[in-house]
């Protein structure tokens, strides 16, 4: 894994969960939270499409709306257990 991999995963990461945060209530939780966020997310989103056999297509676009679903997953759960 190169230099350009790894900001290529913080970029799409940063994007992915800017957007979960965006569409699940509320904002942003800041650049590192959305970050670390948007990651998981592309792990959750990228597992689920497999799981699911649903392809999005290759390229940074693809990426970033396979990592913001699963962003978007993942702050659902979250913010459930959080008001349990």
């Amino acid at each position: 894994m190169g230099s350009h991999d790894i900001i290529a995963w913080l970029v799409i990461g940063a994007i992915a969960g800017w957007l979960a945060g965006k569409l699940v209530k509320g904002s942003g939780f800041g650049l590192l939270v959305d970050i670390i966020v948007g990651i998981v997310g592309a792990f959750l989103g990228g597992w689920l499409s497999g799981v699911l056999g649903i392809s999005l297509g290759a390229g940074w676009i693809a990426s970033i709306i396979t990592a913001t679903i699963g962003a978007v997953i993942l702050l659902f759960v979250v913010r459930l257990f959080k008001r349990a």
